[in-house]
């Protein structure tokens, strides 16, 4: 998180105790009853004023450890915890929901998508989440009495297409006409986007599988040749690790259709129009030194019939573009140092 904002909250724990004392949300309830049975989370939960009103059991935790230290003043039952919110500490599916009131509004926009990566790593599937976060028509003032403290600013285009792809489904997005958006949202069965700042490239599936999306990696299923081409080529430095790729090697991961199936041949025409749209958004947005399409097929189908191997004359939303053959065991015709080569051609031009 922007160490700078810790800070504030860190030396002037006191102050905000006194003097911004939060109302009871409005959107608590409907929470709360959205929520399954299990651990829930209070996300950047301050001193815990509302920790203690999300049922039980609850782990609250802040990035600002004397905010941390306060939690069971306010929640004397809650299991209070320091954890920064792009970092989280939780095993797979550990929560059964999250309540993320005004949290990551303080992490930078760019980087919104992996730490709700991490969130829907941390979430069991069928949890809720509840976020709010400040608007784009939101500014801090002059004489802020906690100032120095970073807010992204969010549209509520960018916001639904940044929570759908962490792999959330949005049950309900209101915009206050002022300066809050709020999200209702559920964790879905699907595998999130790895994307950030300063990728170098951008690796692009036609959708996932189903055992991607329980794993959490793209391109997990045996016999897919992806990762063994990524680190020959030099892409990737560990493998089967989106995360790593994305925070070390500057690789972001994302696909054409989001949603996992068994096969390609069960996605309808119009979710292709529509995940094109969404990828072009998030590439014009997070600007990658290129784009990779891996799967001829999966390119052809959504952007160009005609397409062949290799880099393309016209590029995808102004992008440098590569596309390269499907490495599913199921395209048995290529070889693994096929995959490799065609990696390397990208790693040399980047």
């Amino acid at each position: 998180m922007d160490r700078t904002t810790v800070n504030v909250y860190e030396t002037k724990v006191e102050d905000w105790i006194e003097h911004r004392r939060r109302a009871r949300p409005p959107t608590i309830d409907a929470f709360v009853a959205r929520v399954p049975p299990g651990v829930r989370a209070d996300v950047g939960c301050g001193p815990g004023w509302h920790s203690g009103e999300l049922g039980a059991p609850v782990v609250a935790f802040d990035a600002a450890p004397a905010m941390a230290a306060q939690v069971r003043s306010f929640a004397p039952d809650a299991w209070p915890l320091v954890a920064d919110l792009e970092h989280l500490p939780f095993r797979t599916g550990a929560l059964t929901g999250a309540w993320a009131q005004k949290s990551y509004m303080h992490i930078a926009a760019e980087w919104l998508p992996m730490a709700l990566a991490e969130l829907h790593r941390s979430v069991a599937v069928g949890g809720a989440l509840h976020l709010q976060v400040t608007s784009d028509r939101h500014h801090a003032t002059d004489d802020d009495k906690f100032a120095g403290r970073h807010f992204a600013q969010w549209s509520t285009g960018r916001l639904h297409d940044v929570v759908e792809g962490a792999g959330f489904v949005v049950d309900q997005l209101v915009d206050d006409g002022e300066e809050w958006i709020d999200v209702e949202a559920t964790r879905a069965r699907m595998l999130s986007d790895t994307v950030g700042p300063g990728m170098r490239v951008l690796v692009v599936g036609l959708n996932p599988g189903l055992l991607s999306a329980d794993r959490g990696i793209s391109f997990v299923r045996p016999g897919n040749r992806f990762w063994p081409a990524a680190l020959a080529s030099g892409l990737v430095t560990r493998t089967h690790d989106p995360f790593h790729a994305l925070r070390v090697d500057h690789v972001g991961m994302t696909n054409i259709v989001r949603r996992p199936t068994a096969g390609a041949k069960e996605l309808a025409p119009q979710e292709y129009v529509d995940g094109t749209a969404r990828l072009e958004r998030l590439v014009r947005w997070l600007k990658p030194k290129c784009v990779c399409f891996v799967g001829v097929t999966g390119y052809r189908a959504a952007i160009d019939k005609r397409a062949a191997f290799g880099w393309r004359e016209v590029p995808f939303a102004d992008t440098p573009t590569y596309v390269m053959p499907n490495t599913s065991g199921v395209n048995a015709h290529a070889k693994p140092a096929d995959f490799a080569e065609h990696l390397r051609a990208v790693v040399a031009a980047i």
